[in-house]
């Protein structure tokens, strides 16, 4: 059904050769070649502008962990530091 065989692409040339003239229709062709090229210059720079963009993001990785040979750098900690709350619950019940 959605097959055009020679016959129907024979009509289909005889109606625009009948609506537009013979002068025009190169002019049409030639314009719709322009307009074929343009769109596929601006396909190709967007997908220019995706594969450069994918590169960036391929570029950046994450820091990689330590080796087991090598230790991981320690932070000096805080010495614990008594509890005063047990201190103030213990006057609080004393008579």
């Amino acid at each position: 059904m959605g097959n055009l065989g020679p016959l129907e692409l024979i009509l289909i040339f005889l109606a625009v050769l009948l609506i537009f003239g013979a002068k025009r229709i190169p002019e049409i062709a030639r314009g719709m070649g322009k307009g074929i090229r343009e769109f596929k210059a601006a396909t190709r720079e967007i997908s220019d502008e995706l594969t450069i963009e994918e590169s960036k993001t391929q570029r950046v990785q994450p820091p990689r962990p330590p080796v087991q040979g090598t230790p991981a750098p320690r932070t000096p900690e805080e010495p614990a530091r008594p509890s005063t709350e047990g201190d103030a619950d213990r006057s609080r019940s004393e008579p």
